[in-house]
């Protein structure tokens, strides 16, 4: 019995000394003071985006507070965050790679804690009575699992970002200058106005889908800008995309730019077969903001089927109806994806689910049934009521770009609305019947914005005083030159991908001539890592 009971307190020690290593990540908690409220949070800085700060406890809970409930020390340490992060992402970023670390292998605590484990079990069975051993042989492997499960969490901890934001911009330079693109070291932003550019929007709804809503361009944009995940994390519970959860705001974004939206409505159907969408599965919210419903597999007509045609706001990318190497789609699971060849991601179907059938990574809900953090749109007048009979038959840019006009027909009367904005941001819409001005409403909105210039590749290029490619475009051979007194020895790789990320060329040591064989014409990223830091430069193969 003594020796039964040394082998229990022997794995709970074991288990316990080395699965909590509570400076493992360096995490520096703060307690954060809400003001007339007369209390306290303690938990670190994790987001300041739409005048909330949101704040991970020490539980790894998401706590949302608006920046002015909080003391003016906090408030300062905030903006100080927010502005680091600004100058950073000014910066030009670099590509993070996506390679596995095994830091966990070299781990001395794990194999130190192995071989004793090891070492004790030998000497259990080799003195312990036959009949005891059945006892022993359950205690020991629950002292193992647990032990060997603390490593596990912390050898997960130090992975890298799964999808690089090489990767994840390469998704989206079909539609750039639609869309901007930055990122930092935890998420990939994504700056847009949330309008399509290759299809009309409304046409298509039918005679009781229409709320009256019409698409006014969004600032989707800098602090307000879409965020995707760098590094997404599988939910052991994967909350539905159903009629109950995320029935508001977007669950995806589209990678022309455009919010998708749960297919059901807050009411509970599915407005696809509800004929609530126009022909491209979109259509306006109450706030006047465009998205789709379902999946785009219209934008295949603009890019690649080897890239994803959005991202799910857990951080995984969603295909049509093959996978990214062309193969025919294989079998999905209840999330509506699966993984393959080692990373995980959704599929776009015709028919139901459509995308995303639950959330396959860990997401926070809030009270209001949207995915937080997430960009938010700004009305500019009252939501309206459903127009019965309204059949939308166009919606047409006018000439100088800042506003719409909308037609349709009720009871075979054609009607419209004629829409603009002024750059005061106010906002003027003339409703007619047959022709005739019935009536003309004004609202103050918000000021439209402009989108940071998009140069493509470019966004994730470094500057060309650290080393130039020449001739560049090539045929195929050209030559790198160190720059800034950087040397041959300093380089630990450089590596060649096209842009669905697939590796070309890769050598591990400094070559001053690069030929590449057999290479289709096009756009690729050169990417030299350094000890410090990573180059990546375009290089045009003609």
């Amino acid at each position: 019995m003594k020796k039964i009971f040394t082998v229990v307190i022997f794995c709970l020690a074991t288990s316990f000394i080395f699965a909590h290593d509570i400076n493992y990540e360096k995490v520096i908690l703060r307690n954060w003071s809400i003001e007339k409220e007369n209390r306290f949070i303690e938990g670190s800085f994790y987001m300041y985006k739409n005048d909330m700060v949101y704040i991970e406890d020490i539980n790894s809970n998401i706590i949302s507070i608006p920046l002015s409930k909080l003391s003016d020390t906090d408030k300062a340490f905030v903006l100080q965050k927010s502005n680091k992060i600004a100058q950073f992402n000014q910066s030009t970023p670099s590509i993070v790679s996506s390679k596995l670390t095994w830091q966990a292998l070299f781990n001395f605590q794990f194999w130190l804690v192995g071989f004793s484990l090891l070492g004790f079990a030998v000497y259990i069975f080799n003195f312990t009575e036959k009949k005891k051993l059945k006892y022993l042989i359950p205690i020991l492997a629950v002292g193992l699992s647990v032990t060997l499960y603390s490593f596990t969490t912390k050898a997960i901890k130090i992975l890298p970002p799964l999808f690089s934001p090489a990767f994840i911009d390469s998704a989206f330079i079909p539609f750039k200058p639609n869309v901007h693109t930055f990122w930092d070291n935890a998420y990939f932003y994504v700056d847009s106005k949330g309008i399509p550019t290759t299809h009309d929007m409304m046409v298509g709804i039918s005679s009781r889908g229409w709320q009256q809503q019409v698409p006014i361009p969004q600032c989707y944009i800098g602090s307000n800008a879409w965020s995707i995940p760098l590094s997404p994390v599988m939910s052991s519970n994967p909350i539905p995309v159903d009629s109950i959860h995320f029935t508001r705001g977007a669950i995806a974004l589209a990678v022309n730019g455009v919010p998708i939206f749960n297919v059901h409505t807050n009411t509970g159907v599915d407005s696809y077969l509800d004929g609530q969408l126009d022909n491209f599965g979109g259509h306006c919210g109450r706030a006047d903001d465009y998205h789709y419903h379902i999946a785009p597999l219209h934008l295949y007509s603009y890019t690649s089927t080897s890239l994803p045609i959005a991202f799910g706001l857990d951080g995984y990318p969603v295909y049509g109806n093959v996978e990214p190497d062309g193969t025919p789609m294989q079998s999905l699971d209840a999330n509506h994806g699966h993984l393959f060849k080692g990373l995980y991601h959704y599929h776009g179907t015709a028919s139901a689910p459509y995308m995303i059938a639950r959330m396959a990574g860990q997401v926070t809900e809030d009270a209001t049934h949207q995915l937080i953090p997430q960009a938010a749109a700004r009305p500019v007048r009252p939501s309206l009521t459903p127009l019965s009979g309204a059949l939308i038959t166009s919606c047409i840019p006018n000439a100088t770009g800042n506003g719409y006009n909308l037609a349709y027909t009720r009871n075979g009367i054609k009607d419209s609305v004629v829409y603009n904005w002024s750059t005061s941001g106010v906002y003027t819409f003339k409703f007619y019947t047959s022709g005739h001005l019935d009536s003309t409403k004004n609202y103050n909105g918000f000021l439209q914005c402009t989108l940071p210039i998009s140069t493509g590749i470019k966004e994730y290029s470094n500057p060309e005083e650290d080393f130039v490619i020449f001739p560049n475009p090539t045929k195929g051979i050209f030559q790198i030159q160190l720059k800034n007194n950087i040397l041959q020895k300093d380089v630990k790789e450089i590596s060649i991908f096209n842009l669905q990320g697939k590796i070309i060329y890769q050598t591990k040591q400094f070559s001053p001539t690069i030929e590449l064989k057999n290479v289709p014409k096009g756009i690729y990223l050169i990417h030299i890592e350094l000890p410090q830091k990573h180059l990546t430069h375009k290089l045009i193969i003609q």
